[in-house]
């Protein structure tokens, strides 16, 4: 019986049009995951311009806000009992003397067009100044108060009653700030003789802070930044040190609130102090600086780089000008994203010695 042959049937692959088909449809898979990717990743380094634009804005109005409640805090002293200077201070003198005449004056602020202080430099141009001064809440070499505070001058408060220190009629016997650790001298309520005997008082490190914008954070790198000059004793003695504390923060303005009957309430709010209610005198100056108990902040934090086809075309609010006038920034008309930041700072110090 004859066998019938088997039909062997060759494998086919694709013919051209399945071929293009498929290739077509790859690419189209491709070019939309390419896409979503695309868009993904403008999404993300969107948000992250915002997170740090935020991070920064909130960093430099909590760091001012921080230090301004410290503001004139010396310990157990009172310094409504010294005298009010004769004339708004240089707050670059850096002189135990200086610094000693400076201390009713726990904040003092440089507006636009102010001749500046001769120990900040690079400040940008629209932008004001604060200085904030006060002792450390913490003491001197307790465990809990950072080790690695730079060196600085020293404050100590007499609670001694006898007639060489609380009981002197000179203010400057109440109270001792010196670099030299020998100099304070100053005693806690144990005293038991005119010259003091009893235990020595603590002692708290003094802090005088400028605070401004400055046209870099490196040098000639173009970000704005916003610095703090640090009152240190150094090799050469005592000097301002500059360190940066917040980058693409482009504009700071202050408004202070002046306390004008004495309660501890603010009576007006007004970005130069020294020439409020028509003053025009040195020590009128000096003694609206001394009577401020508020201060109002106004940050404009700008996005680290630009963002693809946006233009910043809004105007910014920041505050009042000494003329009454609104104090603006902007537009801009770059691809940066902007916000301000604003928030108002009770002057706690001041205020609970006022108050009764």
């Amino acid at each position: 019986m004859a066998s019938t042959p088997l039909t062997v049937r060759r494998a086919a692959g694709f013919s051209l049009p399945e071929l293009l088909v498929a290739v077509t449809m790859g690419l189209l898979i491709v070019v939309a995951m390419t896409t979503l990717f695309f868009h993904n990743s403008r999404a993300q380094a969107e948000i992250e311009r915002a997170n740090r634009q935020i991070e920064n804005g909130r960093y430099a109005v909590d760091t001012l806000a921080n230090d301004l409640r410290n503001a004139g805090f010396y310990g157990e002293f009172d310094p409504t009992t010294l005298a009010t200077p004769a004339a708004v201070p240089d707050p670059c003198a850096a002189t135990l003397a200086a610094l000693k005449a400076m201390l009713p004056l726990h904040v003092q602020g440089f507006d636009v067009g102010d001749t500046l202080p001769s120990c900040v430099s690079d400040v940008r141009p629209g932008t004001t100044l604060i200085v904030v001064r006060h002792t450390r809440a913490c003491v001197a070499g307790d465990p809990n108060c950072s080790a690695n505070d730079p060196a600085g001058p020293l404050f100590q408060a007499s609670l001694c009653g006898n007639s060489s220190e609380l009981g002197s009629a000179n203010p400057a016997d109440w109270y001792a700030l010196d670099v030299d650790t020998s100099q304070l001298q100053r005693h806690q309520r144990n005293c038991t003789s005119a010259a003091g005997s009893g235990t020595l008082a603590v002692t708290r490190r003094y802090q005088t802070h400028i605070y401004f914008v400055a046209n870099n954070d490196q040098d000639g790198d173009g970000i704005p930044t916003l610095k703090r000059a640090e009152l240190r004793n150094t090799d050469t003695g005592l000097r301002f040190v500059t360190v940066p504390l917040a980058e693409d923060i482009e504009n700071v303005q202050f408004e202070y609130g002046i306390d004008t009957v004495g309660d501890g309430t603010v009576g007006l709010y007004t970005s130069a102090p020294a020439n409020a209610n028509g003053c025009g005198q040195p020590g009128c100056a000096a003694a609206n600086w001394r009577n401020v108990v508020a201060v109002r902040l106004h940050v404009l934090a700008r996005s680290p780089s630009a963002t693809p086809g946006y233009t910043d075309t809004k105007t910014y609010a920041l505050g009042t000008a000494a003329d009454g006038s609104a104090r603006t920034a902007g537009p801009f008309s770059d691809g940066r994203k902007r916000h301000v930041f604003q928030t108002v700072v009770s002057l706690s110090n001041p205020v609970g010695r006022k108050q009764p």
